[in-house]
């Protein structure tokens, strides 16, 4: 009898196949034909198209292939009286690893024999996996966070808050952060939903529902704006001012008590707009941005704190590609999005479902629904009506592992066409303080 090691494909998902051959004592002239086991062992990146791969890392993966190895050495030495006192020990009380219980009926062994045609078997899809993409981390390896802008953008402060220590990803754009945690690039994104003075960020409340992410958490970030400019540039000699059109906002009337006299141009982000005077060498531009981002430019602060309001937050959301479990030992948030097919009359039976359970409401949002933006609705008589519909964005203060939420989302559920819970998560109970210069 031969064992075949068992050997890591490239493709992470086939291990080779193993040749049995019984033996016989006797001297019979009859041969029994050869016994050949496949085990086949697939890398999980996708449980729903892969519902019985196993772990969700490398190292988890390679755990279960010791226990494939271990336990078809243990089935092939059942036709050899002669082995099986050895093999026994070791492979009989083989404890469970990573969560996969090592019992040879959870094996996938497939008998070649009982295939029709072994010769027409055609090698299948690689599944695409994170090694693909980027490297995998290693154990102890910092969380990959993504967020959009560039170095000394406030979002990657966000995620400095939210995961100390963290290998923090730029993206140029809000989607390719999404797109990033959902291709396993990242195993976070750290976003902007809402500033206490600008508003909400409506693109990301779009993407929210876009995409299949969930949030797990929030982070509230006090936004502290300076005036960046070259070295030895006077606020006399300014005739531009770039920032993200939020910062802009945010500090126009304190430009206006500057006295300056300049223009306002929007670019993507704070950062980026001092990256983009630093680089340019613009003598007449100045920037708003971060104390950090003119330590990392090499630029000159002309002011600090310029925000209109020294109340200035930022609220973030931490997003990944699976929910955390609720609970009810300390404060939770969670978000919601829904529609109704017959317009915003469902709207009050909404807030009812909530203020008869005393849960109170953090946000409500409303965003035009893409898919059916006009109602139209004939009168008999007025003739033709046409209504906007919309989607409604809630957050409200429980968690989903209270009976009161999940009453009151059942409630929510019985005249709403549409609901999705974008997540169940802890809220951010940092002490304010306003915004002021680290």
């Amino acid at each position: 009898m031969h064992l075949q090691s068992l050997t890591l494909s490239s493709s992470h998902s086939l291990l080779k196949s193993i040749p049995h051959f019984p033996t016989s004592t006797s001297t019979s002239t009859s041969t029994t034909p050869a016994v050949r086991l496949r085990i086949q062992s697939v890398y999980r990146y996708d449980p729903v198209t892969y519902p019985n791969a196993i772990g969700s890392s490398r190292a988890d993966w390679q755990s279960s292939c010791a226990i494939l190895s271990s336990q078809s050495q243990r089935l092939l030495s059942q036709d050899d009286p002669s082995s099986s006192s050895s093999s026994s020990s070791s492979s009989d009380h083989i404890s469970s690893v990573n969560g996969h219980n090592s019992t040879i009926e959870n094996l996938n062994l497939v008998p070649i024999q009982n295939l029709s045609d072994s010769t027409s078997l055609k090698p299948q899809p690689k599944p695409l996996t994170i090694t693909d993409l980027a490297p995998p981390p290693m154990h102890g390896s910092n969380l990959r966070v993504a967020y959009q802008g560039v170095p000394g953008a406030y979002s990657e402060a966000a995620a400095g808050k939210a995961y100390p220590n963290c290998d923090a990803i730029p993206c140029d754009q809000f989607e390719v952060a999404f797109q990033s945690v959902e291709l396993w690039i990242a195993d976070r994104a750290v976003l902007p939903v809402e500033n206490s003075l600008g508003g909400s960020i409506h693109r990301n409340y779009d993407l929210l529902l876009r995409h299949k992410l969930h949030i797990v958490g929030e982070v509230q970030l006090p936004v502290h704006h300076c005036l960046l400019a070259l070295p030895g540039i006077r606020k006399e000699y300014l005739t531009r001012v770039i920032s993200h059109p939020q910062a802009l906002a945010q500090c126009e009337h304190t430009l206006t008590k500057l006295g300056l006299n300049v223009t306002r141009e929007a670019v993507d982000d704070t950062a980026g707009a001092a990256e983009f005077v630093a680089m340019n060498d613009l003598r007449d531009t100045a920037a708003i941005a971060s104390a950090r981002a003119a330590e990392l430019y090499g630029l000159d602060i002309l002011a600090n704190g310029i925000q209109d309001d020294s109340g200035n937050v930022t609220r973030f959301v931490m997003l990944a590609r699976e929910p955390i479990i609720p609970r009810t030992d300390r404060p939770f948030k969670t978000s919601i999005v829904f529609a109704h097919e017959k317009g915003t009359s469902v709207l009050f039976k909404v807030l009812s479902a909530f203020a008869f359970r005393n849960i109170s409401l953090t946000k409500i949002e409303s965003r035009p629904h893409r898919s059916h933006p006009i109602r139209v609705v004939d009168g008999a008589d007025a003739g033709t009506a046409k209504h906007f519909e919309y989607l409604f964005y809630v957050d409200f203060e429980a968690s989903m592992a209270e009976p009161r939420a999940q009453n009151a989302l059942a409630e929510v559920q019985e005249f709403t066409s549409f609901l999705r819970v974008l997540g169940s998560y802890p809220m951010d109970m940092t002490p304010w303080s306003p915004s002021r210069e680290e």
